[in-house]
This record gives C-alpha cells, structure tokens and sequence, in this order.
C-alpha cells in the first residue's frame, strides 16, 4: 500500500467530540448564531426525525462538535441499539446507530435551511458535516437514506 495515500487519509479524518452537558446552552449560539433563523434548527431537526423514524417519541441528543468546525446532534443510544428510518421522499430506508442517524437528519435539516435562507455559512455547516459523514462507519447507509 501506498504509504503517502496512508498518511493523507489519516491526516483527512474528522473527530467528533461530544458537548459536555455544561456547554450545551451555548452550543447554537456559538456554530449557527450568525445564520437567519437559527433558533428553529434544533426543532426542525426533531421534526425530520419524528418524519423518519415511526419509533422515535422524542428522548435525550448528545451535541457533537467537529474538528472541521462543523456540529451536529444525535439522539443518545446505548452502544448496540439501532434505529430504523425510513425517507418517505427517496422510498429508502435503513437501520443505523443514533450517532449515524442524527448525521442524516442533520444534514437533511441542514440542506433544507441552507436553501430556505440562502445563506452561504449553513451550507458550510451541512458541507462540514457531509464530510465527516463520508468517513463515517455507517456512511453508506446515512447517503442511501438522505439520497
């Protein structure tokens, strides 16, 4: 194997890192305060996955942060449960993780605000985001369901 194609993959990859509690008041504010309409992103993002996943009846999201500067939220999930969604616009459906389901319907929540408000920093966002999702475990599965 090509070691230089190594180092570079290793160098591309994103971390995510989950917001300790203390600092969830501010976690809007701070990545999408200079976006119009911030405020209504985190229901929104409720809102696509109560339209995704028949199972979901709300619960608790851990806030992640990104080391391309990105952000998103997914639902908290012991380490083995799965969600199902299924994007009634596409016809596909899947089964993921928490972690790989809240990137999808952020990036879903993303897109649709970044074309609402035409606003050039919530498309950085949703690209910030899409890349982490590209080296994701489960990325084959978050791009079939958001396709």
């Amino acid at each position: 194997m090509n070691t230089q194609n190594l180092e570079f993959a290793e160098q591309a990859t994103i971390t995510a890192s989950v917001l300790p509690d203390e600092l969830r008041i501010g976690f809007w504010p701070q990545h999408f305060g200079s976006i119009p309409q911030w405020i209504t992103l985190e229901p929104r993002i409720f809102a696509w996955m109560v339209l995704l996943c028949v199972d979901y009846h709300g619960g608790i999201w851990n806030f992640s942060t990104l080391a391309n500067g990105g952000a998103f939220m997914a639902p908290e999930a012991e380490s083995d449960e799965k969600w199902t969604l299924f994007n009634p616009m596409n016809g596909n459906g899947a089964e993921m993780s928490g972690d790989a389901a809240g990137i999808a319907v952020c990036l879903m929540a993303y897109s649709h605000h970044a074309c609402r408000t035409e606003c050039d920093a919530m498309t950085e966002h949703y690209y910030r985001l899409r890349d982490f999702a590209l080296s994701h475990p489960e990325c084959n599965t978050i791009m079939h369901l958001i396709d």
